[in-house]
């Protein structure tokens, strides 16, 4: 315990600068809305719960450090995690995160899905956000502030679309190749020099040697690079990709109808993740853009021109200013 509040109190030291460097800092970094309040908010695009309170203490300090700034100018805080979709889930971190800050601070604590959205509308929330990284997950959110989710369970329910399930069926496609259950294809030689193996019996022990998601999901380019060579086994397992992320978005626009009685309402699809970048020829970003709107043409792609971090900014400002709207007038 006496090691642990050393590190604190290291972490936090810069605090202790002079109010008047503090205040010639504030002065020059403040944000201020239309009814003369300034202060600071916190956006943060974190992990896991199960890691996140190990890492974002130090990153808190950090970014409140080099903006000249410290815990008392903070006036909102909003953290975007994976994983949390329930309020014991939310309890926990907030628990956490009072332990840091002073009680003025209004706290927030969402999915990271609900930060990547608001990154791609500018802290409105509505609409539906796509993220397809190492993992993949789909979820809306209606005008009315119904919320809807679609994958997001993890490669062993079924994340097909993800970094990881492309690259676990890439993996998968070399061994049958090899052993005779399917057909030859260039992912074989590929996916060997990428990982620096001599055999596809290697790739066995390499898998399961660390079978952690990201390591398995970083062989997707290898994957890109074979289907644009035309490789078909390859194409299939992207094409495949393509229509299970699809699916999650359409899942999530018809549980909450954002296309409209009609079908063809207007609203946006935020695209977020490395599997959906655009690559030379094979662009699995656009390809489920093609899909989406077939089922709803009315559906717009954005790709987000801020980080998720900036969302989870956004969202603590709106936050906070809706709770002084409400306060004010009650």
């Amino acid at each position: 315990m006496d090691n642990y509040m050393q590190r604190n109190g290291e972490i936090w030291a810069f605090e202790n600068a002079s109010k008047q460097e503090l205040r010639v800092a504030l002065a020059n970094d403040h944000c201020e809305n239309g009814d003369g309040y300034d202060g600071v908010v916190l956006g943060l695009d974190g992990g896991t719960t199960s890691t996140v309170c190990g890492y974002i203490r130090r990153c808190l300090a950090e970014v409140l450090s080099k903006s000249g700034s410290n815990r008392s100018a903070v006036r909102a805080v909003c953290l975007g995690i994976s994983g949390v979709n329930h309020p014991t889930d939310q309890e926990r971190v907030l628990s956490w995160l009072r332990k840091i800050f002073p009680s003025h601070v209004k706290l927030y604590v969402q999915n990271d899905a609900v930060a990547a959205l608001a990154s791609g509308t500018m802290g409105k929330l509505h609409g539906c956000v796509l993220i397809a990284g190492t993992g993949c997950i789909s979820y809306g959110i209606a005008e009315d502030g119904r919320e809807a989710w679609a994958s997001g369970v993890g490669p062993i329910l079924g994340d097909w679309g993800s970094g990881y399930g492309i690259a676990a069926q890439a993996l998968t496609a070399v061994i049958r190749a090899h052993d005779g259950r399917g057909p030859q294809t260039m992912l074989t030689d590929k996916i060997l020099k990428a990982l620096d193996l001599s055999s596809p019996d290697e790739v066995i022990g390499w898998t399961y040697a660390d079978t952690s998601w990201a390591r398995i999901a970083a062989l997707v380019p290898e994957v890109v690079f074979c289907a644009e060579a035309s490789d078909q086994v390859a194409n299939k397992i992207l094409l495949k990709a393509v229509q299970e992320l699809a699916l999650s978005v359409k899942a999530v626009v018809q549980r909450l109808g954002l296309s409209g009685e009609d079908g063809n309402g207007s609203f946006p699809v935020v695209m977020v993740g490395g599997v959906l970048e655009a690559n030379k020829s094979w662009d699995v970003g656009k390809e489920v853009v093609k899909c989406i709107q077939e089922f709803f043409p009315g559906a717009y792609p954005v790709r987000p021109q801020v980080e998720p971090a900036v969302g989870a900014a956004l969202l603590a400002c709106n936050f906070f200013m809706k709770e002084l709207k409400e306060n004010k007038h009650s």
